[in-house]
């Protein structure tokens, strides 16, 4: 008999073996998102569709009635460069929290490294949001806004995007399958998260005092650095994104540790 168990600490993460099961995370991506969009009438669209209503309804409360500034940028575009990020980031989170339950009846009967199965989630969403990024460079073309040379700086944030999004999920995941009430409380989690996060203001209006303390939410460096990159606007590198990128980084470690040392209890708990 070979009894198959997580490592502890570091050992945990086991590089090799999720290697050796690299075409695992393939199939299980390209199933997410052929699923997502399965027997919708206008399938795809539906990408760029979202974070366009979106746009429009805070260009029209939080740019025209509110008069929330935007950096000197088009209010639209500016709306839009929060929203997709956030989109992420959010999808992420919601279906990571329910991808182990959705599919207990694999985990139940082979063995695979489970971590794979909230990092296809993020993936899957994360192929979302390249085509929707189409939408964002049309808009930015139509109300002439030029892109800057910081935009080489965008596939680094872009990453941290994702590694926020994954350690955020890893925690999720691995609490919903002891404790159903998280599914619950992640739609409330993702309303109060999104108005913590710049997306329809920018940061520059938090009070310099709060600052640091406005960076631990990990969401800031994302998305201020994401529209620094875009639009060069915003102080850049800083030390609130600083500080905001550790968090993201330390999330995102945490969040593997956490999964892989409670990966044991899995099969009992879904049983």
């Amino acid at each position: 008999m070979t009894r198959i168990k997580p490592a502890k600490g570091w050992a945990a993460i086991n590089l090799s073996e999720l290697w050796e099961y690299r075409d695992l995370l393939y199939f299980l991506t390209w199933r997410d998102v052929k699923v997502r969009y399965k027997q919708t009438a206008i399938g795809v669209a539906w990408v760029l569709l979202q974070p366009l209503a979106l746009m429009g309804i805070f260009t029209l409360f939080f740019g025209r009635l509110a008069k929330i500034p935007s950096d000197g940028i088009p209010y639209p575009v500016f709306a839009l460069a929060g929203v997709l990020p956030w989109q992420l980031f959010s999808r992420t989170i919601t279906d990571s929290t329910d991808s182990l339950i959705t599919d207990q009846r694999l985990i139940t009967k082979v063995y695979f490294p489970r971590l794979f199965v909230p990092t296809a989630s993020s993936l899957a969403a994360l192929i979302d949001f390249g085509i929707s990024m189409v939408l964002l460079f049309l808009f930015m073309f139509f109300m002439r806004t030029r892109l800057e040379a910081t935009i080489l700086w965008l596939p680094v944030f872009v990453m941290l995007m994702v590694i926020t999004a994954l350690g955020v999920g890893y925690w999720l995941a691995a609490l919903n399958v002891e404790y159903r009430d998280v599914m619950y409380t992640v739609p409330f989690l993702n309303q109060v998260w999104m108005f913590i996060t710049p997306v329809v203001y920018p940061s520059s209006l938090v009070p310099a005092r709060w600052r640091l303390v406005y960076g631990l939410n990990p969401m800031v460096s994302v998305v201020e650095g994401f529209r620094w990159c875009l639009f060069g606007v915003g102080s850049g590198p800083s030390p609130m994104l600083f500080f905001s990128a550790a968090i993201s980084l330390a999330l995102f470690a945490s969040g593997i540790l956490w999964f892989r040392n409670r990966e044991r209890t899995f099969v009992d708990s879904l049983g």
